[in-house]
């Protein structure tokens, strides 16, 4: 079908009236007013010339594709508000759970324990945890020993190394793995309970405010307990 101006006079043949110009209208059609203006377009063609068969599979084709463009956006839609629905519901339920999320440091209270956890590739013949100040004075350190691949899950329980507990404030660890001759740096995770969810609806994100850690992703949650 032609995609250039329209004959009044077919428009009048259909029963569609042209708005006065200067007005905005609709330049879309509808599956009812392609089917129309198609019936007319056939009814009317010259005998002796009749449309290429290519050409009405083309003009058909073209207007199925551009429906079904149409029911595949509606249906991503309903999708999009049934995901954003569920994580919604799950956000809810986040609220006064612990989370384990990556981190090195966290604001420590005064007589708490805080739950660690380290993240080991490999075994190791010998795995520590140094807690230090914020200033970076050393404040203890936990031998934990030899240790297998995993997730090791570590607690220090708020002292120094003479056992005094240590007052609120600032504390960063670092974890050290040694494998025979071997000394590497390993990654850490910090326990930390969620206060508030925040929700973004365009872009489908959720963020976690925490207990001493502030707002971390809800995609870096290692684990949920």
């Amino acid at each position: 079908m032609s995609t250039g101006p329209i004959d009044n006079r077919l428009l009048e043949q259909l029963g569609i009236q042209r708005e006065p110009t200067g007005k905005k209208r609709n330049d879309q059609l509808g599956q009812a007013d392609f089917l129309k203006l198609m019936t007319t377009q056939l009814s009317n063609q010259d005998p002796f010339k009749p449309m290429e068969s290519g050409d009405f599979l083309a003009q058909i084709a073209q207007f199925g594709t551009v429906n079904g463009i149409t029911e595949l956006q509606k249906s991503f839609q309903d999708f999009s508000s049934r995901i954003f629905s569920g994580q919604a519901l799950q956000a809810a339920s986040l609220i006064g759970r612990e989370v384990l999320v990556p981190g090195s440091s966290t604001l420590h209270m005064a007589g708490d324990r805080e739950q660690i956890a380290v993240e080991l590739p490999n075994a190791a013949t010998d795995v520590e945890v140094s807690v230090y100040t914020a200033s970076g004075q050393l404040v203890d350190t936990l031998r934990l020993g030899p240790q297998s691949a995993g997730l090791l899950g570590v607690e220090w329980d708020g002292t120094d190394s003479q056992g005094n507990p240590v007052p609120t404030g600032e504390y960063r660890f670092e974890a050290t793995v040694r494998n025979g001759t071997s000394t590497e740096a390993a990654s850490l995770f910090i326990a930390t309970r969620v206060l508030s969810v925040s929700l973004d609806r365009n872009r489908g994100d959720m963020r976690l405010e925490t207990k001493g850690l502030g707002q971390v992703d809800f995609s870096d949650v290692r684990r949920i307990s």
